[in-house]
């Protein structure tokens, strides 16, 4: 299951639920390449035992009393930056703490869904151990890691890539690392920017309301979840709801969002799909768009990005010493589906430079 290393990945465990310890502790102890060094019950006690063990990786829980998991998280992050996995509530206060923690440099977020249910048991624990493997293979973070408020100063002038390219929309995707990666790239995209903006991460679907919330307060752009017969429209970003599969469709003159349950496309592993986002939006406006690939696990996206080439679309893609996780990206790279490859801090100006 996970990548060989010379040494076992060593995980320390905090949570306030005795239930939660023993449940996450028995999942990763089944594991191969994994071992378990250390427990803690509250915060302060796992910021403790994160500067004596030095894990390479913590599961951390988000209420907590004493300290809770975003105090906890920024204390590490500032004495010795870890991989932080948090685990997380499924409702909206959960995914606002989250989001947070993922600001504050937590690598990504396991949803807490553990009952008596058999189903909800086997879908944790196939959730935290993908997350795990996930996070085993991203970087360590740095100091001071996160979105810090501040005068963000455009890079050196220089021409558009796509200004020989005819675009009326913009398509992105994202994973692991997705939900700060896009921050940062809408947060440079001015709010006169002509054309609609279609996204697709994956997330479930308690987190993609809130997350569209606290993308439109921190943007210039419009932003917010997408519902079924939405138009997609200049200065607009629409955020493909969780917990099922977004497309467009054209509707004369309009591009327009049809929604549909994870049961009509089986083929998709990752919810929503960035293939099917991308290729439906290729197609509704007839290749004329630019597709956007962020970090994230796997190829979802590739597909899509293919299609788009084929149709005569433009491409952009994340390069790799800004990924979080570099599979997606990857995945366009190595099949010569990228046009054009940029560190984070440059995405969001140059589409901001695309016009009509």
């Amino acid at each position: 299951m996970f990548p060989e290393r010379q040494n076992k990945l060593r995980v320390l465990i905090v949570d306030d639920s005795s239930f939660m310890r023993m449940a996450i502790r028995g999942i990763l102890a089944k594991a191969q390449g994994i071992e378990v060094v250390g427990i803690a019950a509250d915060g302060q006690e796992g910021v403790e035992k994160a500067l004596a063990l030095k894990p390479d990786l913590i599961t951390m829980d988000v209420e907590m009393p004493r300290m809770d998991g975003i105090a906890a998280l920024k204390q590490i992050m500032a004495k010795q930056p870890t991989r932080v996995l948090m685990v997380s509530t499924l409702t909206c206060e959960g995914a606002r703490a989250t989001f947070e923690a993922l600001e504050s440099g937590a690598i990504d977020y396991v949803p807490k869904n553990v009952s008596d249910c058999k189903d909800a048991q086997q879908i944790f624990q196939a959730a935290l151990l993908a997350k795990v493997q996930e996070a085993s293979l991203s970087s360590v973070p740095r100091r001071g890691v996160g979105i810090a408020p501040r005068v963000v100063q455009p890079p050196q002038v220089r021409p558009s890539q796509f200004a020989h390219k005819r675009i009326g929309c913009v398509g992105i995707g994202a994973s692991t690392g997705g939900p700060v990666a896009l921050q940062e790239v809408l947060s440079r995209i001015p709010v006169n920017f002509p054309h609609g903006i279609v996204v697709a991460i994956h997330m479930p679907k308690a987190f993609t309301g809130p997350y569209a919330d606290r993308l439109n307060a921190k943007c210039s752009l419009s932003i917010r979840e997408a519902a079924n017969g939405d138009i997609v429209k200049g200065g607009e970003v629409l955020i493909a709801p969780g917990g099922q599969h977004t497309s467009l469709v054209r509707q004369g003159s309009n591009i327009v969002v049809r929604t549909a349950p994870i049961s009509d496309f089986p083929n998709y592993i990752y919810i929503p799909s960035v293939d099917q986002m991308m290729t439906s939006l290729c197609d509704a406006s007839n290749g004329s768009m630019l597709g956007v690939i962020l970090t994230g696990m796997g190829n979802d996206g590739f597909k899509g990005m293919k299609h788009l080439k084929e149709k005569g679309g433009l491409t952009l893609v994340q390069n790799e010493a800004t990924s979080t996780i570099y599979g997606m990206p990857r995945a366009c790279i190595e099949g010569k589906v990228a046009d054009v490859i940029l560190p984070l801090d440059q995405i969001g100006f140059e589409i901001g430079k695309i016009r009509s």
